[in-house]
C-alpha cells in the first residue's frame, strides 16, 4: 500500500504541475465533476497500475488511503476515465510522459521498438461513443536503457515502416539522445545519418542482406 500511496503522490504532483489551478479542489463540482489535475493524476495512475477501466474503480474504491491522495472519498465511475483519455490530446500526454522520465531519471541512452496487439471484433459500446473503430494497433516506445522510464510512445492503426516511425519518435526526442539502440527493423541509412547530424550514437542492428552488412552486426 505504501508504494502506491508514493506513486499516488508523484501521479498527484505531476498533474499539478501541469496545470494552470492546481490548486482546485479535486472535485469542485460534487459528483458530477473533476478538476483538471484530478482527471490527469487519475490518466496516469492507472497507465501506471495497468488496470482497465472498470478494475481501476473497484481497485480505488478497495483503497481508501490512495483515494485520500486525490482528496477523494470515492472513485470516479469507470466511464469517465474513458471520457477524460479521449479528451486529452496525445501532445499534453507525450508531455506529461517526458516530465515523469525526467523524474525517474534520464541518462541520454535509449532503445526503441514496437509491439502490436489485433482486435478482430471491437466492443460495440466503443465503436458507438467513438464512432471509430479498428483491426490492428501498432505501439511504438521510448525507453531509457537504465532507469527504463518511458519518454515517448507512437501510436498507428496504418500500417508503416519501423524506420520511418523512428525516424519520428527520434527527431522529438534529438536533443536528449545520445544513443540510440534498435533491431534491424529500424535498419534505414537516413535515420542512422539523422542520428549522426544531432551528435547521437546509431546502434541500430544492420539487415543482413549482404557479406558487409553481416559483418556491421557482427
Amino acid at each position: 500500500m505504501a508504494s502506491l500511496r508514493r506513486l499516488a503522490w508523484m501521479c498527484r504532483d505531476l498533474a499539478k504541475q501541469h496545470v494552470d489551478e492546481p490548486d482546485v479542489p479535486a472535485a469542485p463540482d460534487g459528483a458530477d465533476g473533476y478538476a483538471e489535475w484530478t482527471q490527469i493524476a487519475l490518466i496516469l495512475f492507472r497507465v501506471e497500475l495497468e488496470k482497465s477501466l472498470r478494475e481501476t474503480e473497484d481497485y480505488l474504491n478497495e483503497m481508501p488511503g490512495v483515494l485520500a491522495v486525490f482528496d477523494l472519498d470515492d472513485a470516479p465511475h469507470y466511464s469517465s476515465f474513458c471520457r477524460w483519455e479521449n479528451e486529452y490530446r496525445m501532445r499534453e500526454l507525450r508531455r506529461l510522459l517526458r516530465r515523469s522520465a525526467e523524474q525517474a531519471g534520464w541518462s541520454g541512452e535509449a532503445a526503441i521498438d514496437a509491439s502490436g496487439f489485433q482486435r478482430d471484433q471491437t466492443s460495440y459500446h466503443y465503436r458507438d461513443r467513438a464512432d471509430f473503430s479498428f483491426q490492428s494497433m501498432k505501439t511504438t516506445i521510448l525507453i531509457d536503457v537504465n532507469s527504463l522510464a518511458i519518454k515517448d510512445v507512437h501510436f498507428t492503426t496504418q500500417k508503416a515502416w519501423d524506420g520511418h516511425i523512428g525516424m519520428q519518435v527520434f527527431r522529438r526526442n534529438a536533443e536528449d539522445l545520445r544513443v540510440l539502440s534498435a533491431d534491424a527493423n529500424y535498419s534505414w541509412s537516413d535515420l542512422r545519418e539523422e542520428c549522426r547530424s544531432n551528435s547521437t550514437r546509431p546502434l541500430i542492428k544492420h539487415r543482413e542482406q549482404t557479406p558487409l552488412q553481416k559483418a556491421h552486426n557482427a
